[in-house]
């Protein structure tokens, strides 16, 4: 890799430069940090050897509290090693799609992008709203975000499939309580040095008016692009920016990434259970369960993983259910056998 990198030619590309200068640092991050974990652990070790010799409790004390810090960080490295995929470190897009159920299912949506939206924020990634449709009376039909960021593919990978809510209804004078589903759908931004190969003869485009609260993303022109590639029928939207030309573009790169989680789908062994849980936007096919009342809590259904405070947890608080998905695809074993909440 060092040799790679010292090479005067290696700038005659640019694009590949980039990429390999990037492989290089990830490589010395990871190296770096694994010896000074090493360093600290065996520096504690040693305080804790001689505050025990010194019959020093204080030094012991100080030097435990390091090492039970040092767990947390090796826990951290270790759900990282598992963001090893082939387009985990990709950029990603975020598709949020309401359920049957009309206004219910709609504002679970909205919910449903306002908590990927916050945990992004807490990661320190950068979001763009690509696409909105707003529902009749509340809340969104449909969304699509494009997340920045290191591993935001990674990470997000595992949230695929069907959630649900039951709650006592905002919309419902009688209030009663409701089930509403709304499903997400995690594709990576693809590599510009991967090709991916698109008959345009296969694809229909629509233009309509863009949607939303208004502002940038409300014009009185047909600039929003539609793309519905007709072979597989995969359907993207763009409307983020005011030049139908420009949504026209990134409507591509987004059919593009669709395509290309397609075939990284193909390579997984999960790919045909993954595909059926989404088939359906209702009973038997949710992943996640989500009760705010009579009782809160959150519970996923393929690893068992459980949160008390659902508002936590809608507020962005998510990464506890990814560690245990990813760690749960990695091993590749089946879901658990994990009842779901009444």
């Amino acid at each position: 890799m060092n040799n790679k990198a010292e090479d005067p030619s290696l700038w005659n590309d640019a694009a590949e430069a980039q990429k390999l200068m990037r492989e290089r640092q990830q490589l010395d991050d990871g190296i770096n940090g694994l010896r000074r974990f090493e360093q600290q652990l065996n520096d504690n070790i040693e305080l804790i050897e001689l505050g025990e010799e010194e019959g020093d409790s204080a030094i012991v004390a100080e030097a435990e509290e390091a090492l039970r810090q040092l767990r947390g960080e090796a826990a951290k490295k270790q759900v990282e090693a598992m963001l090893s995929g082939e387009a985990d470190q990709n950029d990603t897009y975020l598709e949020v799609h309401s359920g049957a159920g009309g206004t219910e299912s709609q504002d679970w949506a909205n919910m449903l992008l306002r908590m990927y939206t916050r945990w992004a924020e807490r990661q320190g990634y950068k979001v763009e709203l690509m696409e909105i449709q707003d529902g009749e009376e509340a809340g969104i039909k449909s969304a699509t975000l494009l997340v920045k960021g290191h591993n935001a593919y990674g990470w997000l990978k595992t949230e695929s499939g069907v959630h649900r809510l039951v709650r006592i209804s905002p919309y419902d004078s009688n209030a009663r309580r409701h089930t509403s589903f709304s499903s997400i759908w995690v594709y990576p931004v693809v590599d510009e040095s991967i090709q991916i190969d698109i008959n345009e003869s296969d694809c229909r485009i629509d233009t309509y008016r863009s949607s939303g609260a208004g502002g940038q993303h409300v014009n009185t022109t047909d600039s929003a692009v539609r793309i519905t590639h007709m072979p597989s029928g995969i359907v993207v939207q763009c409307q983020q920016e005011r030049s139908q030309h420009k949504n026209r573009a990134k409507a591509w790169d987004m059919l593009r990434a669709r395509l290309y989680e397609a075939e990284l789908k193909k390579r997984e062994e999960a790919a045909n259970a993954e595909a059926a849980s989404k088939t359906d936007i209702g009973w038997g096919h949710q992943i996640r369960s989500y009760v705010l009342q009579p009782y809160q809590l959150v519970k996923d259904l393929r690893t068992g993983v459980e949160s008390s405070s659902p508002g936590d947890v809608l507020d962005g608080e998510l990464n506890e259910f990814m560690e245990a998905a990813l760690a749960h695809r990695v091993s590749g074993g089946a879901d658990a056998a994990v009842d779901d909440l009444s």
